[in-house]
């Protein structure tokens, strides 16, 4: 299975797409906004280019498409205005894999911001879609400003090779051997180096990029915080397999392309390709519970383990009926199940993910 053609968030704006259950990437990308921030000034105050070229790399579709973006152009509308200078064309690139669904994108989303940009902004503003993987070339050489990426990286471009031990598991677990631990790493380090080298060829000398995914703090690859949502999925499909309701052997087969890497196995990689300055790199910890929808006070753990159940539902659910070809009742019962061991889970611990934020400047003088 190739996992370009496959790995995509749930389309649409049903009761089950990414759309309707992305309140937790909102929140990402709501906390990554002073890094961000610090990025754009800095790079733009050292001089102030009449073109601005962005872009965010996994943008997918619903409202979070175009949210970093217009943060991006409001800060440098008001560093505009605050030194009376005429605000740059801003040429906004949005990237994914072809299987993202840009009509949604294009057809309801781009109408209304492009509104709003007439209504709050001076200068021009460009908006194309750049669909293929980001662990490839995309753009032409020096051409690039500010690149952004949120809530994608932790997504490698393929499952790694030799988990043919890991049965039982869809991910790296503490029951997995140490072959398929030193499999997922070697793949994060080729699909992270390959990242770097292709943003260094696209972004000019001193360009700004501001990555954000999940990671962890543990140097156990294993850990609860990096593991522990795909632990429960494999529990939750291990029962239909005792059931007789999923294949064994598919079951045996399925993997999830994932990595959640520690902040010094992302230190190491950014040095070791040598195009890039650290200038920050943060962790911060976010509940399950802050994943979804409209939250109230007074909601059951009932409740949040549903919204964390729709919110793993619309992004691995074209991947799973993919792999096993599950019709949408299957995939119900799978993941109404799901939210059932999710809610006890929830009832009993805490449970969280820990997020990296990490912004970089590209090595060499301000072209």
């Amino acid at each position: 299975m190739e996992v370009v053609q496959v790995l995509h968030m749930n389309s649409g704006n049903g009761e089950t797409s990414y759309a309707q259950n992305s309140v937790l990437q909102q929140r990402v990308i709501l906390r990554s906004k002073p890094t961000i921030k610090e990025a754009i000034t800095n790079l733009y105050n050292n001089s102030f280019p009449k073109r601005l070229a962005i872009a965010d790399f996994g943008c997918s579709s619903g409202p979070n498409t175009l949210f970093a973006v217009s943060e991006i152009i409001d800060v440098v509308e008001k560093i505009c205005e605050n030194v009376e200078h005429e605000p740059p064309e801003y040429n906004v690139f949005l990237n994914d894999l072809p299987s993202n669904d840009f009509n949604t994108v294009f057809k309801s989303l781009l109408p209304d911001f492009r509104r709003r940009m007439k209504e709050h902004t001076r200068g021009l503003c460009f908006i194309s879609g750049t669909p293929g993987s980001f662990y490839g070339r995309l753009f032409p050489s020096n051409t690039l400003h500010f690149a952004y990426s949120s809530y994608s990286l932790h997504w490698l471009s393929q499952i790694p090779r030799g988990l043919e031990s890991n049965k039982g598991n869809i991910y790296m677990s503490s029951t997995s051997p140490p072959c398929v631990l030193k499999a997922y790493y070697v793949q994060f380090q080729m699909d992270f180096s390959m990242f770097l080298k292709c943003r260094s060829k696209e972004m000019i000398a001193g360009g700004r990029m501001v990555l954000t995914f999940q990671g962890r703090r543990s140097k156990d690859p294993c850990s609860k915080e990096g593991c522990y949502m795909w632990d429960l999925l494999a529990i939750a499909l291990n029962q239909f397999v005792r059931e007789g309701m999923i294949d064994e052997e598919k079951f045996h087969s399925f993997n999830i392309p994932y990595y959640t890497p520690s902040p010094c196995e992302v230190k190491n990689e950014i040095e070791k390709e040598e195009s890039f300055h650290v200038d920050t790199l943060e962790l911060y910890e976010q509940d399950w519970n802050e994943s979804g929808g409209q939250f109230d006070p007074n909601s059951t753990i009932e409740d949040e383990g549903s919204i964390f159940g729709k919110c793993a539902r619309a992004i691995i659910e074209p991947y799973i009926r993919s792999h096993f070809d599950f019709q949408k009742a299957m995939i119900d019962k799978i993941f109404a199940r799901y939210s059932t061991i999710l809610k006890d889970c929830m009832a009993k611990e805490r449970t969280w993910f820990v997020n990296i934020i990490v912004s970089m400047t590209k090595k060499g003088a301000f072209m």
